[in-house]
C-alpha cells in the first residue's frame, strides 16, 4: 500500500513556476515507478511525466519537455515536479501516482495503482 499527498499547487501567471511535492508514505514507494499525471476542465486525465524507481530514468510527454523537471526522494519518500515557464494550457489538476509493478508502460494512467487527491495548477495569461 502506498498513500499519496501532493501539494504546491496554485495560481501563477504565464512564464512563472510551480514546485509540486508528493508525500508517499508505505513499503512499497522506494520500489515504485512515480508518475504525475493532469486533468484540464472538459479533459481526459493525461501523462505528463514520471520517474524510475532509482531515479535514474525520466519521461515526459512532448508538451512539457525542456519546461519540467520530475525527482525523487527515496530517503524522504517524496517526489516533485518542478514546473518552468508555465502556460494557460497547464491549467489542471495534478496528481502523483504509483506503480509499484513498474510498467514499461509509465505514461498509462490504467498501470498505477495508488495515486494522491490531487492538487490545483491555475496558469493565468
Amino acid at each position: 500500500q502506498v498513500q499519496l499527498v501532493e501539494s504546491g499547487g496554485g495560481l501563477v501567471q504565464a512564464g512563472g513556476s510551480l514546485r509540486l511535492s508528493c508525500a508517499a508514505s508505505g513499503r512499497t514507494f522506494s520500489s515504485s515507478t512515480m508518475g504525475w499525471f493532469r486533468q484540464g476542465p472538459g479533459k481526459e486525465r493525461e501523462f505528463v511525466a514520471a520517474v524510475s524507481w532509482s531515479g535514474a530514468s525520466t519521461y515526459y510527454t512532448d508538451s512539457v519537455k525542456d519546461r519540467f523537471i520530475i525527482s525523487r526522494d527515496n530517503a524522504k519518500n517524496t517526489v516533485t515536479l518542478q514546473m518552468n515557464n508555465l502556460k494557460p494550457e497547464d491549467t489542471a489538476v495534478y496528481y502523483c501516482a504509483a506503480d509499484p509493478r513498474r510498467s514499461s508502460r509509465y505514461d498509462s494512467a490504467s498501470r498505477y495503482d495508488y495515486w494522491g487527491q490531487g492538487t490545483q495548477v491555475t496558469v493565468s495569461s
